[in-house]
């Protein structure tokens, strides 16, 4: 090789290195974090905690009554904000007393707790699971199954099961049933599925009792625009709502009537249901605490209100990796956001890095529940005993992972608010 194009060779390589070299992403604390560890810090918690910021849950139920449609009522999914005060405090905010449930345990304890609310289950539960709630409801509650309860059955087998239930019982279950829309995840998806189960319903008045539908329409928008628009999806699902109405008015109006809920929608698509829409009853939960995973651009006005907060326990200057070679001096060396190591308390949650910008797991150290790794930049200028913030990807499993949520008010003070029983008290059945 001549000399004169290994140094132009030389060149070209230094100048591609100096080119991918990272730069400085690290940040200090916006002043909303800053204000968060200091609060944080002065509370003197030192653990992990599931922070809701009250002021910011407040502002999101105000967007959310502002744009849902006028003649659609609106459902708290339970799952999504998993906390009895949480809940009470998103009814207050929202005017709502609908709940939507998808947990038999969760169910108990809103029944017993918030007897005046209305219950709708999210998905088909075990007939098993049904008997639990009533094995462990008490006989004395003001809260009436057969009236504020509706049980969603996707199937005909499954409605002779709860018809069975309720004969056994001695009771009378409101039942709802699901359809698909268009998702694929199990419901009628004929009329002929729906005229067998609407007769049977008709011919056991003295234990069964028509309540409505839902129709869960959570494809709308993930399909390619190549492949389908949103557009169009949504019109589909809706097209097909509006054909199982049209059969129930049809073929069985003795069952129909206005008050029927005609349920459906999530995050995602609750404001794309206007007034045309054949649904008069909307589902949300997350989208008022706003999750990573709906950062989408129909909730782009919605403020993320949720973060785990957790206090770095250990900060290191460099990047030390266990082993014989100076693999870390030298990663540390090309990446300056990576000459801090920074241990955390706990960790390998489903979140990501929120604050100081900048922090960023170490996949080749790997992950730990106990002392997770982050690497950083002297530019963050983080101290021992300050709280890192990450933002879950999703609220449903991550909220019950704290115990109690730390729900904070803008002067700074905290309330402790409990998360829903998992179900070890549950009763058997007797």
């Amino acid at each position: 090789m001549k000399r004169r194009t290994f140094v132009i060779g030389a060149v070209g390589v230094a100048a591609a290195a100096a080119w991918l070299k990272p730069g400085d992403r690290g940040e200090q604390y916006s002043e909303y974090f800053r204000g968060l560890n200091s609060a944080l810090r002065a509370q003197r918690i030192g653990r992990p905690v599931l922070l809701v910021d009250r002021e910011r849950l407040a502002a999101n139920c105000a967007l959310l009554n502002e744009r849902i449609a006028p003649d659609k009522t609106y459902r708290i999914v339970a799952k999504s904000l998993p906390s009895l005060p949480l809940i009470e405090e998103v009814m207050r905010l929202t005017g709502t007393r609908k709940v939507m449930t998808f947990h038999q345990p969760f169910t108990n304890e809103l029944a017993q707790k918030l007897p005046d609310c209305d219950i709708l289950l999210g998905k088909p539960m075990p007939v098993d699971a049904a008997e639990l709630f009533y094995a462990a409801h008490p006989a004395d509650s003001a809260f009436d199954p057969s009236t504020q309860l509706q049980w969603l059955v996707d199937s005909m087998p499954r409605l002779q099961q709860y018809l069975a239930l309720a004969q056994k019982l001695e009771r009378k279950l409101l039942i709802n049933l699901e359809l698909d829309v268009g998702l694929h995840r199990g419901g009628l998806d004929t009329l002929d599925e729906l005229d067998l189960c609407l007769a049977l319903i008709r011919d056991n008045p003295a234990h069964l009792t028509f309540a409505g539908f839902m129709g869960y329409d959570a494809h709308v928008g993930k399909l390619p625009s190549i492949v389908e628009s949103r557009e169009d999806s949504l019109r589909k699902s809706q097209d097909i709502y509006r054909r199982f109405v049209s059969r129930l008015k049809e073929q069985f109006p003795a069952l129909y009537h206005d008050k029927l809920t005609f349920n459906g929608a999530g995050s995602p698509t609750i404001f794309l249901h206007d007034e045309t829409s054949p649904l008069n009853d909307l589902s949300a939960g997350s989208c008022l605490v706003k999750p990573t995973d709906f950062d989408l651009d129909v909730l782009a006005d919605f403020q993320p209100a949720a973060f785990i907060a957790t206090p770095i326990i250990k900060k290191l200057p460099g990047l030390n990796m266990p082993g014989p070679l100076p693999l870390g001096d030298l990663w540390a060396i090309w990446d300056v956001n990576r000459r801090v190591t920074l241990f955390v308390y706990g960790g390998n949650w489903l979140a990501k890095p929120e604050s100081p910008a900048g922090l960023q797991r170490n996949s080749l150290y790997g992950v730990s529940s106990n002392q997770m790794m982050y690497n950083g930049s002297p530019s963050q200028q983080l101290r021992q005993d300050d709280f890192i913030f990450l933002r879950p990807t999703q609220s449903e499993a991550v909220l019950l992972q704290f115990g109690d949520l730390a729900a904070l008010a803008a002067d700074g003070s905290v309330q402790w608010w409990a998360p829903l029983e998992q179900g070890h008290d549950t009763l058997a059945p007797v």
